[in-house]
């Protein structure tokens, strides 16, 4: 599970999806941006309003707001969810079948390594400096009292268990056998998958769940002080 990243800059993000701010809206975030969970942070969908298909940037909470919450600040942690389990979860169930699906950029993720015998976290970013495109979902939730409208997603995971480097990554659970941790990865997407996963159908989109070969990745253990945090 994935519970810090870094977001890229707002101009190399509409660069890289052909973003543009048509709108005249204002900057989103300035610089570097690290998320944690329940933190606001940037995300792509098909724009709401549009007739076609066409892209939008939105900054929502980073832990999606089901419909049924009675608050935004959530006591369960939804900033990861399960792609095994997306049909049969209430927080998910119904953003997944009416497609709400969205892109994450990150410049980079971090995960704990716990092959040491205690937590050492590693960074990850994509070998050919591209940012990350992760999959997740999101939704829209008012607040019947105030009538505030609060923007919010999830990133989605997979099994990693037979991956050479995700399942190295997490605390193993000593009751389990090594081929039954259930490692959990974030699903990076290839930018030409994008219109597959922001546009398909759940069949299509459910295609694409899964962890890249290990030559993408650019991975390894850094010390705190080495980190971009703003």
């Amino acid at each position: 599970m994935c519970n810090r990243y870094v977001s890229p800059k707002e101009a190399d993000v509409e660069r890289y999806w052909g973003l543009t701010a048509r709108d005249q809206r204002p900057k989103l975030w300035e610089g570097l941006l690290t998320v944690f969970p329940r933190a606001p942070g940037p995300f792509i969908r098909r724009r709401r309003d549009a007739a076609g298909y066409e892209r939008e940037l939105v900054v929502g909470q980073w832990g999606l707001i089901p419909w049924f919450a009675k608050e935004p600040n959530l006591k369960s942690p939804t900033n990861n969810a399960r792609s095994e389990e997306l049909e049969q979860k209430a927080s998910y169930k119904d953003p997944w079948k009416r497609g709400q699906r969205c892109i994450i950029p990150a410049a980079s993720f971090d995960e704990p390594n716990w092959e040491s015998g205690k937590n050492v976290w590693w960074t990850f970013r994509r070998a050919d400096s591209a940012p990350w495109g992760l999959a997740g979902l999101w939704n829209t939730w008012t607040d019947k009292a105030s009538g505030e409208v609060h923007e919010s997603y999830t990133m989605l995971t997979v099994n990693a268990d037979a991956h050479p480097l995700m399942s190295r990554m997490h605390k193993p659970d000593p009751k389990l056998p090594p081929h039954d941790q259930d490692k959990r990865s974030v699903i990076p997407l290839e930018a030409g998958d994008f219109v597959q996963w922001l546009e398909g159908t759940v069949e299509q989109a459910r295609a694409l769940m899964r962890v890249p070969d290990l030559d993408i990745f650019d991975a390894g253990p850094v010390e705190p002080d080495q980190r971009t945090l703003v």
